[in-house]
C-alpha cells in the first residue's frame, strides 16, 4: 500500500467518530482524508510542496 493511500485511510480514520455527528463533520472527513493523501503523496515524492513555502527556491 502506498503512502497516499495509507493518508488517505488515516484520515478517514480519525475523523470516522466524528462523522457520525452529521454533514458538516463528513464535509470535515473528506478535507482530513485529502490532506492525508497529500501528505503522503508528498512523501513519496509525487508531488512537490516546496513551491508553496515562499523564500525557499535556488537562485
Amino acid at each position: 500500500m502506498s503512502s497516499s493511500t495509507t493518508g488517505l485511510f488515516a484520515g478517514l480514520i480519525l475523523v470516522l467518530i466524528a462523522a457520525t455527528a452529521g454533514f458538516g463533520w463528513l464535509v470535515i472527513a473528506v478535507v482530513f482524508a485529502a490532506v492525508g493523501y497529500v501528505i503522503g503523496a508528498h512523501l513519496e515524492g509525487r508531488i512537490n510542496l516546496a513551491g508553496l513555502v515562499p523564500g525557499r527556491s535556488r537562485g
